[in-house]
């Protein structure tokens, strides 16, 4: 069952979301939004498949042209992704329901002024134009003030921000917003959601295991982390990540809506035996800043050609952006990230080259074999 839960209740346009409002199940577009065909048709595609929020990124004044005719064509509520550059709230807060922002992302631009200032621009154009505001933080781009604090505490450093951007909205008397704080690994979207509920038990919470990668390991790892918190009342609404073709990004909207079922019907099921050890293999979901689809048809080569590896305690990621890429394979073994045309490879933080998409397995199966001598 999912017990009550005790957030305030919030409003995306007509939506509300937190307190006694059902949980609201969301995903986000495949495609680049300047794409305007391949974007109708993801809008299509997650309205058929029963999204009550689709988000979108923006991340240069192309995507808001689209966005703007976009906009004209569909009343679905839509949710924008802002990138590095806050200023774009400007250009999308008159257009969209929702802006979600990265606190990890605000540091880029105008490193003059300070990120609370930053965050205040962001608040008058939500505020300007009745948009919520979701405060999204991610364990793969932490702010850099928090990664000094707090070291390799990283679910402390997430935290803590996600607090302290909630105190900024506060003062700035703004109430319409949400939070979310997502890491690939469950355990620790479970620590961090229940630490942050414990602290702001107000304020709603979205849910979401970032790069949970392809199924059916992604729906595993997402499944660990529902049942925990929606069971005790921590979740208002949510995403299901997945690593999946852009024809089948509706998948991600029936597994949520499943998952709901499931838990509040008590029907839980339990982790497969050694989960957690062996070869972990995390993808991000397929979304508007893949710069390349065939990113999606890489992630499931990947899968294929490290299955000799199933025992070993190896962890490769698998990005399908430069926004996020380059931060959120620095802790894997071994990282990809991929741009429109070559995908960049790396042993920890650390660059080893950049390859096509022809050129990369083989050269990844030497990386592995090096990490695996490095350990004997």
């Amino acid at each position: 069952m999912i017990p009550p839960r005790t957030t305030r209740q919030i409003y995306i346009r007509d939506l509300p979301i937190g307190g006694n409002a059902p949980i609201a199940v969301q995903s986000m577009a495949a495609t680049p939004t300047s794409d305007l065909k391949a974007t109708r048709e993801q809008i299509r595609i997650l309205e058929a498949a029963g999204a009550a929020l689709i988000r979108i990124a923006v991340d240069t004044k192309a995507d808001v042209e689209a966005l703007r005719i976009l906009r004209s064509e569909t009343d679905a509520l839509i949710s924008v992704d802002l990138q590095e550059n806050y200023r774009l709230a400007a250009d999308v807060a008159p257009l969209v329901d929702k802006i979600r922002y990265n606190p990890g992302h605000l540091h880029h631009h105008e490193k003059s002024l300070s990120v609370r200032e930053k965050v205040a621009f962001i608040v008058d154009c939500a505020r300007e134009h009745g948009c919520a505001i979701r405060i999204g933080v991610n364990a793969g781009s932490i702010a850099p003030e928090y990664k000094e604090r707090f070291g390799e505490d990283h679910t402390g450093a997430i935290v803590q921000c996600a607090i302290d951007h909630c105190a900024m909205l506060d003062e700035l008397q703004f109430v319409n917003y949400l939070v979310s704080i997502k890491d690939s690994d469950p355990r620790l979207v479970i620590e961090a959601n229940t630490r942050f509920a414990a602290a702001r038990p107000d304020v709603p919470i979205h849910l979401g295991v970032t790069e949970a990668g392809m199924p059916p390991d992604g729906i595993i790892k997402t499944r660990i982390a529902f049942e925990q918190l929606l069971s005790r009342g921590i979740g208002d609404t949510l995403r299901v990540s997945l690593t999946v073709p852009f024809a089948d990004k509706g998948m991600e909207i029936e597994v949520g809506l499943g998952l709901i079922d499931d838990i509040n019907a008590g029907r839980f099921r339990s982790v497969p035996p050694n989960f957690f050890e062996g070869l972990n293999i995390i993808a991000c979901p397929s979304c508007s800043r893949v710069e390349n689809e065939r990113f999606v048809d890489l992630a499931q080569e990947v899968k294929r050609a490290t299955e000799a590896h199933q025992d070993e305690n190896l962890t490769i990621a698998v990005m399908g952006c430069r926004v996020n890429g380059p931060g959120e394979t620095d802790d894997a073994d071994i990282g990809l990230w991929c741009g429109a045309k070559r995908v960049n490879l790396k042993r920890g933080p650390q660059e080893v080259g950049s390859y096509t998409y022809d050129e990369i397995l083989p050269r990844l199966q030497e990386e592995i074999a090096a990490v695996l001598a490095s350990r004997a």
